[in-house]
């Protein structure tokens, strides 16, 4: 199994995107390509070629779960596990992420102290 460095992470959230990006760089070590919209990511992805997505479900434009669904049709995404990051964590949301196909679903707000070993759980869970 390969070590995740490379996480493309999509939040339209400027403070949540630097929160996170200075976890996931300081904390964890990782690479982080951040993109403020899904957009962004459609266009950006061949470039960065992420081993971990992590990607914001309420965003203006195009939502998490449409970025996703266009990512799918663009790229093959079947060894990237897709981690949602959501305030809105009810059972029956969590299980509709997991049916567009998120592997897990990260809590708003997330503690940038235990992002990194969060993902790194998840990339090792993934990869089993």
């Amino acid at each position: 199994m390969n070590e995740l460095k490379n996480i493309m992470h999509i939040e339209d959230d400027p403070s949540i995107q630097q929160v996170a990006k200075i976890a996931l760089e300081a904390v964890g070590g990782f690479t982080v390509h951040s993109c403020s919209s899904g957009k962004q990511a459609l266009t950006d992805f061949a470039n960065v070629q992420p081993q971990l997505i992590l990607l914001d479900v309420m965003m203006p434009g195009m939502d998490g779960p449409t970025t996703l669904q266009q990512l799918k049709q663009q790229f093959d995404l079947s060894a990237i596990p897709i981690v949602f990051m959501t305030a809105k964590v009810q059972s029956s949301e969590i299980a509709s992420y997991k049916a567009l196909g998120a592997v897990e679903v990260v809590v708003k707000p997330f503690d940038p102290m235990t992002l990194s070993s969060q993902l790194e759980q998840i990339w090792h869970d993934f990869h089993q």
